[in-house]
């Protein structure tokens, strides 16, 4: 894979790995937090305006194409998943918001995100939904969930957890996220994010691939038919990764 001749290389332990942490990388889900937010003026001039500010962004500044960007505004009515590497620290938020329009989508975060300052207390305005690390918490974590599907939304979520910005490969993840498309009957679509050389600029370009719609094996057990899930859309990642073809960080296990 061809890089800038000065790519920079950072280093890993284990696949957990955090690059990226906010202040309060400790911050904890209030136990008064609301979970199904009604909308508002508030909410939605924020969802617009930051919708329009994110695809300015990333057409601008991370030069992104998409590929079939019809998928998801024709498919899964009745709300879906969506999955995707997590290979940009902004754009990934972003990212999502652009290729779901019109229709809204909700997150799932880690609760250090809601320790940034200022934006962290805008995220559950803007659909983000903090996964939670009690069982109450993660009752209501699925009810909010059902509630967004039912209003024909989309729920995004990022099975890999970590942001490693401008990876070129897919790494492991677990089946843990996909108990939710799984037990709910919900189609599931994949998002791939891959990165190409620019003429002008050591930053590279970003293609991002549309897949789908995948569906749960019913003749399965739960835990297998998440399993199952999970197989395919690491394969369809892994699959479209290849288009990447330029390196601007390079990911190296620490030995």
């Amino acid at each position: 894979m061809e890089n800038s001749g000065k790519a920079r290389v950072r280093y890993y332990e284990t696949y957990a790995d955090d690059f990226t942490r906010s202040r309060d990388q400790s911050c904890r889900i209030p136990s008064d937090y609301r979970w199904i937010r009604k909308k508002s003026i508030l909410s939605d001039g924020l969802y617009a305006a930051l919708g329009w500010a994110g695809r300015l962004y990333c057409r601008a500044v991370l030069h992104v194409k998409i590929e079939n960007p019809a998928l998801l505004r024709e498919g899964s009515k009745g709300g879906g998943f969506l999955y995707g590497n997590h290979t940009q620290t902004l754009g990934d938020v972003f990212l999502p918001a652009w290729v779901c329009h019109p229709r809204r989508i909700y997150t799932l975060a880690s609760p250090a995100n809601l320790g940034i300052p200022v934006l962290g207390s805008l995220l559950p305005y803007l659909g983000a939904l903090p996964v939670p690390d009690t069982v109450a918490g993660m009752r209501n974590l699925w009810a909010a969930i059902q509630r967004r599907l039912e209003e024909d939304a989309w729920v995004v979520i990022y099975p890999e957890a970590h942001v490693w910005d401008y990876c070129t490969e897919i790494r492991p993840f677990s089946a843990a996220s996909f108990k939710f498309p799984a037990k709910l009957g919900v189609p599931v679509y994949v998002m791939t994010t891959t990165y190409q050389k620019r003429r002008r600029g050591k930053k590279p370009g970003i293609t991002v691939y549309l897949d789908g719609p995948f569906h749960g094996d019913d003749t399965l057990p739960l835990k297998k038919r998440a399993e199952e899930l999970r197989q395919r859309v690491h394969a369809c990642m892994t699959q479209r990764s290849k288009a990447s073809t330029y390196a601007y960080i390079t990911y190296e296990k620490r030995t």
